[in-house]
C-alpha cells in the first residue's frame, strides 16, 4: 500500500514501502527513534533491513535509540531539485554520526543517519543558523509528520549538548 502525504509544501508518494522501512517510519511518525538490533550480533543497524550486515542473521528486534549524535559531514544545497524547494534554498543536509555504538564493530564504524537541518519545529533552518554548522556539531533528532503513521527523521542542533568552538566547515565568503 502506498504512502501519500505533504511534505514541505509537495506531495509524496511512495510506491512500496517494504516492512522494515514502514516500522522504521511508523516509529518516527509516533516521535521514537527505534533502530533494528540484530539476535545474533547484537548490534543495531541502519537503514532498516532484511538481514544483519555482519551475520546475514533475520532475527531482531526493534530497540529504541536516543537520537543525538555529531555532524559527520554536510552539504549545502543552493539549486533544489524540487520545485517545492525553491523559496527554501539554501538548506543543509547532514550526516549524523549516533552516538550510540560508535566505533563499533571496529573503531572505524559508525551509525550515521541523514537529515536535513531544520529548526525545533521543523522547517528548514535558516542562513545564518546554516553558517554556523559543521562537522563536529551536536544535533538531535526531530520529526516530520508526512501523513498518519509516516514521519521523515531531520536533525536541529542540540542546544543542550556542549558545541565544538569551531565545527569545520568549508571556507566561506
Amino acid at each position: 500500500m502506498p504512502v501519500r502525504g505533504e511534505y514541505m509544501g509537495m506531495m509524496l508518494t511512495i510506491d512500496d514501502v517494504d516492512k522494515e522501512n514502514r516500522e522504521f517510519f511508523n516509529f518516527c511518525a509516533e516521535g521514537d527513534f527505534h533502530l533494528q538490533k540484530g539476535k545474533k550480533s547484537g548490534l543495531l543497524r541502519y537503514p532498516p533491513t532484511t538481514g544483519c550486515p555482519w551475520t546475514g542473521d533475520r532475527d531482531y528486534d526493534w530497540v529504541p535509540v536516543e537520537a543525538k549524535g555529531s555532524v559527520h559531514s554536510y552539504g549545502e544545497v543552493h539549486h533544489p531539485i524540487q520545485p517545492a524547494f525553491k523559496e527554501k534554498v539554501p538548506y543543509m543536509i547532514l550526516v549524523v554520526d549516533l552516538d550510540v555504538q560508535k566505533g563499533e564493530p571496529t573503531e572505524h564504524e559508525s551509525l550515521r543517519v541523514a537529515g536535513n537541518l531544520v529548526t525545533a519545529d521543523g522547517k528548514f533552518a535558516p542562513l545564518e543558523v546554516i553558517k554556523t554548522v559543521g562537522i563536529g556539531t551536536r544535533v538531535r533528532m526531530v520529526f516530520t509528520q508526512v501523513s498518519e503513521g509516516f514521519a521523515i527523521p531531520h536533525w536541529t542542533i542540540d542546544k543542550d549538548a556542549k558545541q565544538p568552538k569551531l565545527p569545520w566547515r568549508y571556507p566561506q565568503e
